[in-house]
């Protein structure tokens, strides 16, 4: 058995594809390499995946599908994984070597337990691209560094420190004994990935190194704000799912529910903050259609999430409240850096 998988989803990705999967590469042998090519049509990545495939065909194998979006690209790499770790690495994205060898290191003498850790956590960077500036995210404050720990001796999170499909790598087995399935033809698919599994998760481990190194600020990337604003129907559908899928009031464990709900807090929060930006009559029945589609599944989670600090100003009556709610949002993206 390999120690990993990482499935890279490609949708046209010929420009920057290389990059990626020669980070991948550098891990060593023992790891197996999904392209995934999810109906390219545009350029050469259906040509570049099986080429790399016939250069590496002890480690990399191409799998070509109907064009079904993110979701069902990293469906199909979970699908076809073969290795004990299952990681998702987008084809603009790659990893860093010293980082990596590291965190091999790790997964390696997980290959001769009974019971192999979990999850397996480590930091990401924010490469942003116009800027010229990188912003990493870690977590040594929130989690004991190089142990094996439970949600019990998990700390704090602080606003910008949640978990992301970036900095995540989880046993394979465990995402398929929950059965995991992504949407397909949907965009904010990795929030699902990085909230639906954790009540599955039993031990983690985190390591303090600069693993995932992703960019941000691409036009058109879907985390551009004017994308977001276009398709805040996608982010609404992510939310109810996201709703349905745990019943996070039920959770034993205090410090995994206060996580889980601040989570869907944020995700409260962007669909609030964008449908105000867009301020039409329509965009104000969707927030109110949202925030009782919460309501309805749960009562006591609703209120705790509406009178969450992310949404006492993005949820004020008038227009005022409207403008207040919108500034708060710009000056968290000035602190914590995203879009």
């Amino acid at each position: 058995m390999k120690t990993i998988t990482f499935a890279v989803p490609c949708y046209n990705s010929a420009e920057y594809m290389d990059k990626c999967i020669e980070s991948l590469l550098a891990c060593g042998d023992d790891v197996e390499i999904l392209i995934v090519d999810d109906g390219s049509t545009k350029d050469a990545t259906p040509e570049k995946a099986d080429e790399w495939a016939r250069r590496r065909p002890d480690v990399i194998r191409a799998i070509h599908q109907e064009n079904g979006g993110h979701g069902a690209a990293v469906n199909t790499g979970l699908a076809h994984a073969s290795a004990r770790y299952f990681k998702v690495v987008d084809s603009d994205d790659w990893l860093d070597a010293d980082a990596m060898g590291q965190v091999m290191r790790y997964l390696r003498r997980q290959m001769e337990l009974k019971d192999p850790t979990d999850l397996v956590i480590a930091n990401y960077v924010y490469e942003k691209v116009y800027e010229g500036t990188r912003t990493v995210i870690r977590y040594k404050n929130v989690f004991p560094v190089e142990q094996e720990f439970t949600w019990d001796e998990v700390g704090a999170f602080g606003p910008s420190q949640y978990l992301l499909m970036h900095s995540v790598i989880y046993r394979t087995e465990l995402l398929r004994d929950m059965a995991l399935e992504l949407p397909r033809h949907c965009f904010y698919v990795d929030n699902i990935f990085v909230y639906e599994p954790l009540p599955h998760v039993r031990t983690m481990y985190y390591l303090d190194v600069d693993m995932y190194r992703y960019f941000i600020g691409r036009e058109g990337q879907s985390v551009n704000e004017s994308v977001m604003m276009g398709r805040i129907d996608q982010q609404l559908r992510i939310t109810r799912i996201m709703i349905d899928a745990v019943d996070v009031m039920a959770i034993e464990q205090k410090r995994l529910r206060h996580y889980l709900e601040n989570y869907l807090a944020m995700m409260m929060c962007i669909c609030s903050v964008f449908l105000r930006m867009r301020n039409t009559p329509e965009d104000e029945r969707k927030r109110e259609e949202i925030w009782a589609y919460l309501k309805d599944a749960d009562v006591a989670l609703y209120r705790r999430i509406r009178t969450n600090v992310l949404n006492l100003s993005t949820n004020i009556p008038t227009e005022v409240g409207r403008r207040a709610g919108l500034g708060g949002y710009h000056i968290a993206q000035k602190i914590f850096k995203f879009n």
